[in-house]
Parts: C-alpha cells; sequence; structure tokens
C-alpha cells in the first residue's frame, strides 16, 4: 500500500494562493495562463477536500471566476466586421477578461511586499528592548563651583593689600600665664573642707573636686590628699570596690602647725 503525503502551505486567501502559483512557474503576471492557473487552482482545492481541510467561499468564487475567464477565451471570437472607423475602434478596445484579475494580483503583491517589509521591521524592533527615562541627575560628576568666579586679577590684589595693612597693625604681644597652684596650698583647701564638713571629720574625695577644674588641679588635690595619708593626719577608705574615696580627719596635730610644714615638690 503506497501512503502518499501531502505538504499544503497556509494561504491568507485566494490571491495569495495564485501569486504562489505564478512564482511557482516562473511566469510574468501580465503573460499568465489562464487555463495552466486554473488547472492547478482546482487541484489545490481538490487535495484541501481530500484532506477535509476547510475551504472557504473566498476560494471557491475565485475558481469561479477563473473558470469564467478560461471559458471566456475558449469561445471563439466573433468574426469581424468592417464598418466605420470610429465603431472598428470601439470593437478593437475591448477589454481582455484577464485585465481585472491581474490589476488585483499586482496590487496584492505590492501590498503583501509592504505587509513582509513592515514584519522584517517589526521582527528587528522586538530584539531592541528600552526602558522609561530616567533621572541620571545624580551619576552626573559633580561640578563645583569656581570660588572666585565673576573677579579679576586686580581685586585679588586689592584684598591682598588690604590684608598685608591689617596684618602690620597687629605689633602687640600677648602672653598667657597659667595660675600655678601648690600642694602646700591644697593642703590647707584639704584642711579646710574637713574642718567645714560638719560630718565627724569625714568628706568624701569627690567633694573635693568640680567640673571645671583643669587637670594639674585635680592631680595636685590627689598629691595633697596623699600628703597628708603620708603625715598620718588622715585616713581614707573606700566601703566597697570602685566606689568613692572617703577621707576621715586622725590629725595628731594643730592646724597651725601644719600650715608651716615644709613640702618636698
Amino acid at each position: 500500500m503506497t501512503t502518499v503525503t501531502y505538504k499544503l502551505e497556509t494561504f491568507e486567501g485566494p490571491l495569495d494562493l495564485l501569486l504562489h502559483l505564478i512564482d511557482k512557474a516562473e511566469i510574468n503576471i501580465n503573460e499568465i495562463s489562464i487555463s495552466e492557473i486554473t488547472d492547478q487552482y482546482l487541484e489545490y482545492l481538490h487535495d484541501m477536500q481530500e484532506l477535509e481541510l476547510e475551504v472557504t467561499s473566498e476560494f471557491l468564487v475565485m475558481a469561479a471566476t477563473l473558470l469564467s475567464i478560461k471559458s471566456k477565451q475558449l469561445l471563439p471570437k466573433p468574426p469581424v466586421i468592417e464598418l466605420d472607423d470610429e465603431f472598428n475602434y470601439l470593437l478593437e478596445d475591448e477589454e481582455d477578461p484577464r485585465d481585472e484579475l491581474i490589476r488585483k494580483l499586482i496590487e496584492y503583491r505590492k501590498y503583501k511586499g509592504i505587509a513582509e517589509h513592515l514584519h522584517e521591521r517589526e521582527w528587528e524592533r522586538s530584539l531592541i528592548f528600552s526602558k522609561e527615562p530616567e533621572d541620571l541627575t545624580p551619576f552626573m560628576p559633580e561640578v563645583q563651583e569656581n570660588p572666585v568666579k565673576g573677579l579679576h586679577a586686580s581685586d585679588l590684589i586689592a584684598v591682598f593689600q588690604k590684608a598685608l595693612r591689617r596684618a602690620s597693625k597687629r605689633n602687640t604681644v600677648a602672653r598667657i600665664h597659667r595660675d600655678e597652684i601648690s600642694v602646700k596650698d591644697r593642703i590647707k583647701d584639704v584642711i579646710s573642707a574637713l574642718e567645714q564638713s560638719g560630718k565627724g571629720g569625714r568628706l568624701l574625695f569627690s567633694k573635693l573636686l568640680h567640673p571645671e577644674m583643669y587637670r594639674h588641679e585635680i592631680v595636685v588635690t590627689f598629691l595633697a590628699v596623699l600628703e597628708l595619708m603620708k603625715m598620718k593626719q588622715i585616713v581614707c577608705f573606700q566601703n566597697k570596690l570602685f566606689d568613692d574615696i572617703v577621707m576621715e580627719w586622725r590629725g595628731e596635730g594643730k592646724t597651725d602647725e601644719l600650715q608651716g610644714t615644709e613640702i618636698d615638690y
């Protein structure tokens, strides 16, 4: 058993099918053979019916048109009757039954070519991906404004000369001396604070300090406390670790005697 496979292309209409048959035969549209084209066209419709494909009314109308043109061409032409020149001209100018079909084919081929060109442009454009425009100002290099923009060299010279004149008037030189405090004087302050504490001669070390004191004043205060401990005039202790230091007066001499005590530093 022999199996025959039909490979039928899809056409958009009867004119598209006719153009395919003409291109396949490699003939000029103006020189088409209606008889040959009609036979090929009907054969194609027959194949479609054999494969149970839907044959639209447009294909059937075109088949009827081709058969009508073919029949007109097969009919014998009437004998030429010599009449006056004007009537003979009208008979000779009778339209060929193929002309209307040829005009439709030429017009269809033109629009089909345009459609194919637009389809190619659409395909090329589909390969390009775009996005909405964005503000690229944050990515632009920052251009610093010229601080002397609009100034001339003469303006800069004038400002420089003015600065020199101001500098020439600064002849006075001031020296600032820091107030020095001795350990001996600070001992007197500690003893005075202990006497005024009114708590049995006890005082917290933090009470001798205040936020406005400089670093050297804090150091001198600490040395004064150590000196008093060395002279066994006070004892220092803490109630717990890292707690404030408690100073307690245990003086064995009078205050006047301590004021005369010499300090080695």
